[in-house]
């Protein structure tokens, strides 16, 4: 049997994982986790460093105890089945050979240091992960708990977010339960790049303060995909009908696969339809738009539905190379510059660029642009035609404008698992 024992924020251990400590023959944990534990000398113990070689000397032990049965007693920090040890022991020797006995979490501990629930926060882990997920979330989400590791720590993260998120704190919680130690610190994501943390950091809150108290839920964390997409027009504030029509808008979305944990460009955004539709699948949003009014358009949209937009106001594909890379890019824009645009995006894109072309003559360029950048390309002419009522209480069909949607996808995108 394996006992996995959480040691709580910097809480003494209890009676039974003391008794279950005395009964062991391995102690395997951090540093820090082994000193505290007091362990006398008799007792075999494996401090972690890479985690492959302790759970083979941990399987060797097994093996070699078997008879004896003595146990394993690993020891980590708050609950060690939240983003913790519990899912790689499970996966080497079963669910079955483990004894759990968890402690607070340090997200439970640093919310409750700040007086909020955190029944709606998105929880992500940037221990031994890319820090893009991670940054992409809490551009998204209002509250967002941070779990930090080695160059993924609170100052590489408000580096991330000090441009374009002016609205969101950072709060830092350091040594979590540990008396004269422990710190909580609020500053902004620029105070917070500027700083050296060391490495007692346990976790970092980002919180868009103003938003930081929703309604009462029923299903915590990530808020559910919407319901409905490809919304009505009359869903978003536009002039003069300039605006992706919910035809489109459905097979660009799901040609772009929004999802948390990314980024996508909208570029010549107009009324930041589709960027909206993105943001409500919990991706975090760019949208370069040209005018002055375009952008305060999109703006009011993106307020009207609830969602996180960062608006940058400029032309493509100049103002492009001060953005953080996306994930998937739409160009719903571009006039002459459009096989430029294209090309700049498909650079930068990780996964797939969809274009929306209503002429003609620039159809072959935009597909050229994809196709020089490597991507798998495909494309669609959509016309449609909707109901509309006459007099007589009879109906005819009214045709929409066609519109070219050409995509493009990188090959290894399509082979690639998406963790989330």
């Amino acid at each position: 049997m394996i006992t996995v024992v959480g040691t709580g924020t910097g809480a003494p251990l209890s009676p039974d994982a003391r008794i279950a400590l005395g009964r062991a023959g391995l102690v395997v944990g951090a540093r820090r986790h082994i000193a505290a534990a007091r362990l006398p000398d008799a007792i075999e113990r494996i401090v972690l460093g890479p985690l492959a070689p302790a759970l083979d000397a941990v399987e060797a032990y097994l093996e070699k105890d078997d008879k004896q049965q003595r146990g394993v007693v690993v020891l980590a920090s708050g609950d060690p089945g939240f983003f913790g040890i519990v899912r790689a022991l499970a996966e080497r020797f079963g669910p079955e050979r483990l004894d759990v006995r968890p402690a607070v979490s340090s997200v439970a501990a640093a919310f409750a240091r700040v007086g909020l629930p955190w029944d709606d926060a998105v929880v992500v882990s940037a221990h031994g992960r890319d820090l893009r997920a991670a940054v992409n979330v809490c551009r998204a989400h209002p509250k967002v708990a941070v779990l930090t590791g080695p160059g993924a720590g609170p100052a590489e993260l408000g580096s991330a977010l000090s441009a374009g998120r002016a609205d969101r704190v950072l709060v830092v919680a350091t040594a979590l339960g540990y008396p004269g130690h422990e710190r909580i610190v609020r500053c902004t994501p620029s105070e917070a790049a500027a700083r050296d943390w060391g490495r007692a950091v346990n976790v970092v809150l980002c919180l868009a303060e103003g938003r930081a108290l929703t309604p009462v839920r029923t299903v915590a964390g990530v808020v559910a995909p919407p319901a409905l997409w490809a919304l009505d027009e009359d869903e978003f504030e536009h002039r003069d009908s300039m605006i992706t029509k919910f035809e489109v808008r459905a097979l660009a979305l799901a040609r772009l696969g929004p999802r948390l944990g990314e980024h996508v460009w909208d570029i010549g955004a107009g009324s930041g339809s589709l960027s909206v539709e993105c943001a409500r699948f919990g991706a975090a949003v760019t949208a370069v738009e040209k005018t002055r009014d375009g952008v305060e358009r999109v703006r009011a949209n993106a307020a009207a539905h609830g969602v996180d937009v960062r608006v940058v106001h400029g032309a493509a594909p100049t103002v492009l190379s001060d953005l953080d890379d996306p994930d998937a890019v739409f160009v719903g824009g571009g006039g002459r510059e459009l096989p430029a645009i294209v090309t700049a995006c498909a650079r930068r894109a990780r996964r797939a660029v969809v274009v929306a072309v209503a002429a003609l003559d620039r159809v072959p360029a935009a597909r050229e642009a994809l196709v020089g950048a490597g991507f798998d390309c495909g494309g669609v002419l959509l016309q449609s035609s909707r109901l509309a009522p006459l007099p007589g209480d009879v109906t005819r069909l009214a045709a929409a404008n066609p519109v070219f949607l050409l995509w493009g996808v990188r090959p290894a995108a399509r082979s690639e698992g998406v963790d989330r």
